[in-house]
């Protein structure tokens, strides 16, 4: 019979002999990867000894560069070793997937994926799992919601040794990057009782390492470092114009070192830097969620073998892209939180002695942080909604929006969350109630809006210099030894070329090029269920516009034409005639007339149509009216065209030439008000519609 004792001694023995075993598999693996004179941290080596741990439950927040794959790949080794089945790795992008994958084989890993990208591979990858010909299978967190995986997964589970979970913050509602797709199947995968769980992140505050230390269960062990990184060096350029920015950019890259990344906030922005910045010379590549699958792996293999200077991205390239040369990340607007600010400028310099992060404020950062922190919070009334009309029935998305009045972003968004919740289910194409009730959860979701505007208010500090920049990155993340990095732009009061006063040239470059730009406005397709149309639109066809979103070259006329609607700025109206000369080029026929748009208030429209007028020798038909309200906001397609075709009223007596129509505006931003009222225009006859407009809105 063991006494207390004796049983002490067995655990201490076999602790010993697995830690052994341990530090064994993690230096085969660092070998492999980084030469064979690499040194395993001891702190690699007891996450792998917990991770070895019958069942265990694992958290890993290290910094970048750490080298928490080598513990899962060093773990993966280790367990298969002793005939245990495969690692699953859910990964939540698919760069950063293909990096895994190349990483698991320069390990000595038979590794595969499983994504949206390569579904005539799933039946090979299946097989070759049911032979055990494969060490390390990496799926996206969509794919639960995939029946021919989610038919697969009991049996998945049943044999797999470890599950990792990669990039774990997501998995968090306080995450900046929360995911419910992800949360979803991390739920489904923690619910084994036999595998090992790791989750590893290098971003990770201390509320969101409880959460994820809470949803791995009692008695997970969490290791946690320092987040400091010495490569780094940190520098705020405040104060810049957006043309400013821009031409920053352009005088930077001719200095900063190596290849990197420049990130900005929108998809639109990502486009209109790189066309900028290729007119000024640059090899540089866009990157965003609109990129393409086959795009994406060019551009990132461009950038991870030195062919481009950098990349100008979105979010979209940031968690796990691996090139650790990389030598600067330089921030065109501010992210909204320190945490998702230090997971993107965490790729540069993780095996370089010097690489530069610099973030280039701006004013339009908080009105598009205030977009991202509402998107992910659902409301209950919206929920409500969406429940009522589904009913029993499934119903594709475009019928809720179409029900609903939900705008289309926010609806998917609410629909993913409803679905970690249980509440609803896809089937196929189409969502459907599932009977679960939905319980807003008020003090949580209150919290977390909180916790937004507090992660903001430290991210408006930073950008504002408010000490140590790379000490206040650590504390924002509750690293538990922040200090003075002695290296960042507060602590040297140095700034990093070409500091405050970017070149003349460039700034010249950058207002031409950009006052020069086509902004195409797309056309209407179909008419919504639920209106007076049906079908096929016919209506006007591709547009244009001087400006787009926040654009650079257009800033201070924006804002005027904002504050004073029925005062159009002189410049804009120039370029209205500029955007005409380089328009008319394609087209087949000129114009017979101008009409301006109607809107609740038609004075800037009028202006404009009066210029254009006036300037091209056509004739001014004011042939439309506004009866009632605006369209109502925020909304889906369906009740904004019901009221516009209420308030849309064309004169009866309105006797317009034949031939094409230059319909024009101030502002386009849904294009419903354009798509009804150039719909009335080719009811009366009009062979063709132009729209031109000053501001086309996101």
């Amino acid at each position: 019979m063991n006494t207390p004792s004796s049983l002490q001694t067995q655990n201490l023995s076999l602790m010993t002999s697995t830690r052994d075993f341990a530090e064994q598999h993690m230096h085969t693996i660092l070998a492999r990867l980084a030469g064979p004179g690499a040194v395993p941290r001891p702190d690699q080596v007891d996450a792998v000894h917990a991770v070895l741990q019958p069942a265990s439950r694992v958290l890993v927040v290290q910094a970048t560069g750490w080298g928490k794959s080598a513990v899962y790949w060093a773990a993966t080794h280790a367990i298969r070793s002793t005939g245990a089945g495969p690692t699953l790795v859910v990964s939540p992008l698919l760069a950063l997937m293909r990096d895994q994958v190349s990483a698991a084989e320069r390990a000595g890993l038979k590794a595969a994926t499983v994504n949206s990208t390569n579904i005539d591979d799933w039946d090979e990858v299946f097989q070759r799992l049911d032979e055990d010909a494969i060490d390390v299978l990496l799926v996206s967190p969509e794919r639960l919601g995939n029946p021919r995986f989610a038919a697969r997964l009991g049996a998945l589970l049943a044999r797999v040794g470890l599950i990792v979970i990669d990039e774990a913050h997501c998995i968090s509602d306080w995450g900046f990057d929360f995911r419910p797709d992800y949360q979803r199947l991390a739920r489904a995968l923690l619910s084994t009782p036999t595998a090992s769980v790791l989750a590893t992140t290098a971003t990770a505050n201390e509320r969101v390492t409880l959460d994820i230390g809470k949803q791995l269960g009692a008695g997970t062990v969490t290791f946690r470092g320092t987040l400091a990184r010495t490569s780094l060096t940190l520098s705020v350029v405040p104060g810049l114009s957006p043309l400013q920015r821009y031409a920053w950019i352009a005088d930077a890259l001719e200095q900063l070192p190596c290849s990197g990344i420049v990130y900005v906030l929108t998809v639109a922005e990502a486009e209109r830097l790189t066309a900028f910045l290729r007119s000024c010379g640059h090899a540089v590549d866009a990157y965003s969620g609109q990129t393409d699958a086959d795009t994406r792996l060019k551009v990132e293999d461009r950038l991870r073998h030195n062919q481009v200077k950098a990349v100008v991205a979105t979010s979209a390239l940031g968690m796990g892209y691996d090139k650790p040369d990389l030598g600067f990340c330089v921030h065109v607007g501010s992210p909204s939180t320190p945490v998702a600010y230090y997971q993107q400028v965490g790729r540069a310099g993780r095996a370089v002695a010097h690489a530069e992060g610099v973030l280039l404020p701006s004013d339009a950062d908080e009105r598009i942080w205030d977009y991202f922190a509402t998107a992910s919070i659902p409301d209950p009334q919206t929920a409500a909604k969406v429940l009522q009309s589904l009913g029993g029935d499934a119903r594709s998305l475009i019928e809720i929006e179409a029900d609903t009045g939900v705008r289309r972003g926010r609806l998917e968004a609410l629909l993913k969350i409803l679905a970690v919740e249980g509440v609803v289910d896809k089937d196929g194409t189409a969502w459907r109630a599932t009977g679960v009730p939905y319980v807003h959860d008020t003090a949580k979701w209150t919290a977390l809006a909180q916790v937004r505007q507090q992660e903001a208010g430290i991210m408006r500090q930073y950008a504002h210099g408010a000490g140590c920049l790379m000490a206040y990155l650590q504390t924002a993340l509750d690293d538990p030894s922040p200090a003075p990095c002695g290296r960042c732009s507060v602590c040297t009061g140095h700034l990093p070329f070409p500091g405050l006063t970017p070149s003349q040239d460039k700034l010249i470059a950058a207002r031409n090029f950009l006052r020069g730009m086509d902004v195409d406005i797309e056309p209407r397709k179909r008419w919504p269920a639920g209106v007076g149309r049906k079908g096929t639109i016919r209506g006007f066809d591709v547009g244009r516009a001087v400006a787009f979103a926040d654009d650079p070259g257009w800033v201070s006329e924006l804002q005027a034409l904002r504050l004073a609607p029925g005062d159009v700025p002189p410049d804009l109206l120039a370029g209205a005639l500029a955007t005409l000369g380089r328009w008319a080029k394609t087209w087949p026929a000129r114009p017979v007339c101008v009409v301006p748009l109607p809107a609740p208030d038609m004075s800037a429209n009028r202006v404009l149509a009066e210029h254009i007028a006036r300037k091209g020798r056509l004739p001014l038909h004011d042939v439309f009216s506004w009866h009632g309200g605006p369209a109502p906001d925020d909304s889906a397609s369906t009740p904004v065209v019901v009221h516009l075709e209420s308030a849309i009223r064309m004169a009866a007596d309105a006797a317009l030439p034949p031939g094409p129509v230059l319909l024009v505006a101030s502002t386009v931003r849904t294009r419903w008000t354009a798509t009804v009222a150039a719909a009335l225009l080719r009811e009366n006859e009009a062979s063709q519609v132009l729209v031109l407009a000053l501001h086309l809105q996101p």
